[in-house]
């Protein structure tokens, strides 16, 4: 992209949880909606499975398509060998392999949970509602977190 004559590179950034099957799933997919101008924007694992199907149909019912997404791991052909930045979604994730990460990138951890935490649903109903509360925070981080790229800066984890 050129500005003025003189080209800029997009920050990029990977979004990671333990099998980019959830959190990091959701956050890849608003940065794209939200900051696509200003970020190259990837997602993933250490590990892949596939997407949560009920991640995939909760967000679905609430306007969200990630029906044709697919998880990705750390040796995916495509996937770039530099970031700016890696924001772990996970803090068990970011505990075990933040030292053994393939990149050399700024390191953020954003704990949003994990799937045990939706043991608490006693009925579908009270799952589908883990899943909006999960999707709207992590819409509300990215949302409000990526904004300014300058501001990722303030979010580094100190090692």
């Amino acid at each position: 992209m050129a500005l003025f004559g003189k080209k800029t590179d997009k920050v990029k950034i990977m979004f990671l949880d333990e099998m980019n099957d959830l959190q990091s799933q959701v956050a890849e997919y608003f940065a794209k909606e939200f900051y696509s101008d200003r970020y190259e924007i990837w997602s993933a694992g250490p590990r892949f499975d596939f997407i949560d199907c009920e991640l995939i149909s909760v967000m679905y019912q609430n306007g969200y398509d990630i029906r044709s997404w697919i998880a990705k791991d750390f040796k995916m052909k495509k996937m770039p060998q530099t970031f700016d930045y890696l924001i772990f979604l996970e803090k068990a994730t970011y505990d075990r392999i933040k030292d053994v990460v393939p990149y050399d990138a700024k390191q953020i951890c954003v704990d949003f949970g994990r799937k045990e935490n939706f043991e608490k649903a006693t009925d579908d109903k009270e799952l589908y509602d883990c899943y909006v509360d999960l999707i709207e925070r992590v819409r509300d981080w990215v949302k409000e977190n990526l904004k300014d790229p300058e501001n990722l800066a303030n979010l580094v984890e100190k090692q």
